[in-house]
């Protein structure tokens, strides 16, 4: 399979927030469909809704499937996850709107595991409203790694000028320095290091270790997470040869612009990524799920329930969360095909010539 040819499933999201408008307006430019295919698990009434609300809703155009076997290549593939009628509140939270973003979510995860997308992209969802006896997660990065057993997943901000991690993701404040320990950085290290190199095609990327504490902790004056979790963690990282340095009092490593000089940057918490993330990346970022066997993004915003209806979102987010599954795609595949080369046997008339360096 190559990259024109890649099966994308779009979630519906929270369907009284801005997501069918993001993916209406993000699909209505035929040349993003030279690079993909994309499935949108949704309502079509619920996308005629939206449809009348934009000033160029009419010229979207969309083919409606049953399975997503049947979806048309390089054309906007619409799978209906329920034949009911939803009651659409724009800006409000309601259980209608929840229970359709996990339906949605939890038919687009199912064909992914089954190996019948390519990637998947979602949509905003209100996190608070979807609490279920079905999504009991702090937010659709967390039911992901769930869905595919994951035990180490990363939230990873990308933009063109920062890829972060955290640590922890999300939790209370308060339970940051509760969570912390030099293995959980460890893993994350690893995964990170593992995604710069399988995702991203970097060689021997160069990792930023933020310090959790004020100045870094001075030594232990004003905290001892970096002497007892995070520096072991550093050190341990550099043994396994992940080139990670650090820990950065955040403030500095971010005021200086020290941040360019890396190519990924590991947060402890997450204001403390978010914050840097959302002023650098000027709401063209995108948030990916690293640490996963399967490809998940989603644009770095929320729901936007205060624009909803009113054709102002803007969709650079959701744009490059289309593009940069098509591009960890592509790069998995580039990847996966070297490992293949160099693991490949060589046969046994070319073996002498190459042990020794020479052309036969």
């Amino acid at each position: 399979m190559n990259q024109q040819t890649i099966l994308i499933g779009i979630t519906q999201g929270d369907i009284n927030g801005i997501g069918y408008e993001l993916i209406i307006k993000s699909l209505l430019d035929s040349r993003i469909l030279e690079s993909f295919t994309p499935v949108i698990y949704g309502s079509t009434k619920v996308l005629s809704y939206y449809r009348k609300t934009l000033s160029k809703g009419n010229e979207f155009n969309y083919t409606i499937i049953r399975q997503v076997d049947q979806a048309a290549p390089h054309k906007v593939n619409m799978l209906n996850i329920t034949a009911q009628e939803l009651k659409i509140d724009m800006g409000e939270a309601t259980p209608v709107s929840a229970q359709a973003a996990f339906d949605s979510l939890e038919a687009a995860v199912r064909d992914l595991n089954a190996g019948k997308l390519d990637a998947v992209v979602t949509a905003p969802v209100n996190k608070m409203s979807m609490q279920s006896e079905h999504f009991h997660f702090s937010g659709q990065t967390e039911y992901f790694a769930d869905r595919t057993h994951s035990d180490s997943p990363l939230m990873l901000m990308v933009s063109d000028r920062l890829r972060i991690g955290t640590v922890t993701t999300h939790c209370a404040l308060s339970d940051v320095s509760k969570k912390i320990s030099k293995d959980l950085i460890l893993n994350k290290l690893r995964v990170l290091n593992k995604s710069m190199m399988q995702d991203f095609a970097c060689i021997k990327p160069r990792i930023a270790v933020l310090a959790l504490n004020p100045h870094g902790g001075e030594n232990g004056l004003f905290g001892k997470e970096e002497e007892e979790s995070i520096i072991p963690a550093i050190k341990e990282a550099f043994n396994e040869k992940i080139y990670a340095f650090g820990p950065f009092p955040a403030d500095g490593f971010f005021g200086s612009g020290r941040y360019v000089k890396y190519d990924a940057v590991l947060a402890m918490y997450h204001d403390q990524a978010m914050i840097p993330f959302k002023v650098l990346s000027s709401g063209e970022g995108v948030n990916f799920t690293a640490g996963l066997p399967v490809i998940r993004t989603s644009p770095a915003h929320g729901t936007a329930y205060d624009i909803v209806g009113k054709d102002m979102a803007s969709v650079e987010s959701f744009r490059n969360a289309l593009y940069l599954a098509c591009d960890i795609f592509a790069n998995r595949h580039m990847t996966d095909r070297e490992t293949e080369t160099e693991t490949a046997p060589v046969p046994a008339k070319h073996a002498k010539a190459v042990d020794e360096g020479k052309e036969e």
